[in-house]
């Protein structure tokens, strides 16, 4: 979902380049409107669903922001969750970028490539689309980035699943560099939150273990059809190098670590020791400097793969003798 640039009127459905700047010039073609979008969902026959969490997004001067954000140039190469009518991908290829567009929903996806190449045609041939769930997206089935250094993850993300797609995506692909996503407001500031606030939970903690993310952007409900009954964010998310994670998360199990996690917020109320009394045994918090009497909301990502590193050495230790 998508930040409202139109001073709070509505989205203009006539194609205007956003405040600060003109459109960028690499392409000729132009973004999608109001009047466009509803348009080609008649034309394909598409409604927007519940079921794939789809509100599709009217307003140029949003979709260009997100691209922005995103540092998205002609040298980047981007994958795309849940691209919809083609309003983001249009974005993203005006750039001069090359990009896969993955969507579940079997019309949206075979009608997309055809909105491409009535808006932006020079741009076809440098979009790939996938129909597929981006749960079950793996470098085995979407070979497009196993040959990339680094790639970018722009996408608009339903809030009932968003969470699972970025660590599942972040998980399988070692060489997805960074995100810019929208999703609900309440998802990004769990996303976003540190250590020790009341929305600090297992979101928050987990992507901390692949890098850092911030919130860069609130968005109205206005720019999208149909209208959400939530508001929405931008989060912006930067991958450590392997230097940078070690230096956090020292030689840490992930699985492990995540583990502690789960179970640690899994009974929120409860201190470390009670939660995690079948998990880590005393000499394990002595080892990792780890106050037991603390609750899982209060630590952070490096204080957490202590207390695994520190666990799986005692069973290690244990299972010697």
């Amino acid at each position: 979902m998508s930040e409202n640039t139109t001073g709070g009127q509505g989205p203009d459905p006539r194609y205007t380049a956003p405040q600060g700047g003109a459109a960028p010039a690499h392409e000729s073609g132009r973004l999608l409107g109001a009047s466009d979008i509803r348009r080609i969902a008649a034309d394909a026959g598409i409604s927007p669903t519940k079921k794939f969490g789809q509100n599709f997004v009217i307003d140029p001067g949003t979709v260009r922001r997100i691209v922005r954000e995103a540092d998205v140039t002609a040298d980047t190469h981007v994958m795309e969750v849940g691209p919809g009518l083609g309003s983001l991908t249009l974005a993203i290829l005006e750039t001069g970028a090359t990009m896969t567009a993955v969507e579940i929903d079997p019309p949206v996806a075979k009608r997309l490539p055809r909105t491409i190449a009535e808006f932006m045609p020079e741009a076809a041939e440098r979009l790939t689309v996938v129909n597929r769930d981006a749960l079950a997206v793996t470098p085995g089935n979407v070979p497009d980035f196993n040959g990339d250094e680094r790639f970018t993850l722009v996408a608009n993300l339903p809030y009932n699943v968003a969470t699972p797609i970025i660590l599942t995506l972040l998980e399988r692909f070692d060489n997805l560099s960074s995100f810019l996503v929208m999703v609900q407001k309440e998802v990004a500031d769990r996303l976003a939150a540190a250590p020790g606030s009341k929305i600090y939970g297992t979101p928050s903690v987990k992507l901390a273990w692949y890098g850092t993310a911030k919130r860069v952007g609130n968005i109205g409900r206005n720019v999208f059809w149909p209208a959400p009954n939530v508001d929405s964010a931008l989060v912006r998310f930067d991958r450590y190098s392997p230097a940078e994670q070690a230096a956090v998360v020292g030689s840490a199990d992930r699985e492990s670590t995540f583990r502690l996690i789960d179970a640690a917020f899994g009974q929120r109320r409860k201190t470390l020791h009670a939660a995690l009394k079948r998990m880590v045994p005393a000499e394990a918090f002595d080892a990792a400097r780890i106050d037991p009497t603390r609750r899982g909301e209060t630590l952070t990502i490096a204080e957490f793969a202590a207390l695994a590193a520190a666990a799986d050495a005692d069973h290690a230790q244990e299972a010697s003798r």
